[in-house]
This record gives C-alpha cells, sequence and structure tokens, in this order.
C-alpha cells in the first residue's frame, strides 16, 4: 500500500489535495497514477479541480461530510461534480485550508476570522467551532491533521493547546511532524479515517507517529 507521493513533483501534498471521508480535492493536472493512489488508500472519489484557477487547493478548501468551504468569490473548476454543498467563507483571510483544522464534529480556526465567518464554518460543516492555536501558530490548517479517529500536530503544540485540542475534537491528539521534519505536520499529510498519504520525503518513523495519532 502506497503511503508517500508527491503532487506536482512536491512532497508538500497539503498544499494540492485536501480530502473529506468520500472525496479528495486534488489540482488539475495531477497524474493519473497519483489520483488512483488517492483513491485505493483513502476510499475516496478523486475530483481534479482549480480554485480561482490555483493549483493549491488544499490551501484553498476545508470540507468534512456536511459541505465544504472554499474563499469568498471564489471559483471552482468542474463544481458540478461536487456532490455535497459548497459555500463561500466571508473572510478576509483566504486561504481556507490554511485557517480551518476540522473532522465531521469540530474545527478549530485561527483566532483573527471574524464572528460572521465563525458561524459560517459552523452551519456549513455542522461542527463546534472554536478560534485557537497550535503552537502559536494561527494557520492551523496546515499547522495539524484531524480525521474521525485523531488529530496529529505541530511538535511545539503547548499542553494547553493539546488539552483544548481534545476537549474539542473528543478524540486523541499526538504530536509530530511530515517529510524529515517538517513541523507543519498538515502541509505533508492528507488524511481520514479510512486511510492516509504522507509526502514523499517522510521518514518511516514519522509514518509510525502518523498511523498512531489517527489510528491505523
Amino acid at each position: 500500500m502506497i503511503h508517500k507521493l508527491s503532487i506536482n513533483e512536491s512532497p508538500i501534498i497539503g498544499a494540492f489535495a485536501t480530502c473529506t471521508e468520500e472525496i479528495a480535492l486534488v489540482s488539475l493536472g495531477t497524474k493519473p497514477d497519483i489520483c488512483r493512489s488517492l483513491e485505493d488508500v483513502l476510499k475516496v472519489r478523486v475530483i481534479s479541480t482549480l480554485v480561482n484557477d490555483s493549483i493549491v487547493v488544499g490551501s484553498l478548501c476545508r470540507g468534512n461530510s456536511n459541505g465544504l468551504l472554499v474563499p469568498r468569490g471564489a471559483t471552482v473548476r468542474d463544481l458540478d461534480e461536487l456532490d455535497i454543498p459548497l459555500h463561500n467563507l466571508p473572510s478576509k483571510l483566504n486561504a481556507v485550508g490554511n485557517v480551518v483544522l476540522a473532522n465531521d464534529s469540530a474545527a478549530l480556526v485561527h483566532p483573527e476570522l471574524s464572528d460572521s465567518s465563525v458561524e459560517k464554518i459552523a452551519k456549513v460543516l455542522k461542527v463546534d467551532v472554536r478560534k485557537g492555536t497550535i503552537g502559536g501558530i494561527r494557520t492551523v490548517g496546515m499547522a495539524g491533521v484531524a480525521t474521525n479517529k485523531g488529530l496529529l500536530v505541530h511538535p511545539r503544540a503547548s499542553s494547553q493547546e493539546l488539552a483544548s485540542l481534545e476537549e474539542l475534537f473528543e478524540l486523541p491528539v499526538e504530536v509530530g511532524t511530515s517529510n524529515f521534519g517538517t513541523q507543519m505536520v498538515g502541509s505533508g499529510v492528507v488524511a481520514n479515517s479510512k486511510g492516509y498519504i504522507a509526502g514523499s520525503q517522510t521518514t518511516g518513523h514519522e509514518l509510525g507517529r502518523i498511523e498512531d495519532a489517527l489510528g491505523f
């Protein structure tokens, strides 16, 4: 089973792909064998798309089983292929995938998101939402990975942040890295409760931490 790969020749796969329990969005032009690997490992339908004509769909989108959030005014290519509701987030912080960490029950979001944005996230994703940081980092979507089975987050997360995450998500939270020491672990891992893919530079030790944290 393939657990490591590159997208667009980059190990920073979280910038170019995102997934829910049912679908994965990847940048248009992703190689067919990469798409097949994502389908096989994550057990999802893979949709190739562009958001605002950009390939960094992982940085620009965040969704769960209930909905998908994209920047306000965003154009999404091949929109008709999506079978979950798509909504715009009314925020100047338009890299939605970078500022929202979510699964099917909860979301941690950038502390500067407006109250209206927090309300929109709660309504679209149907989750409990809390503002916060991970390791003091506000771009929580790239500082962690959340599935319905567990969370893996930045190794410098404080004990207070870890406790807050465990309370919010009601799941075990572990710390770790990807891509040979990259602390922004969400940039190097795409995962749901059925499987995970890590960036091509991720070490065996890091894979072990990912598997332990996410329950594989």
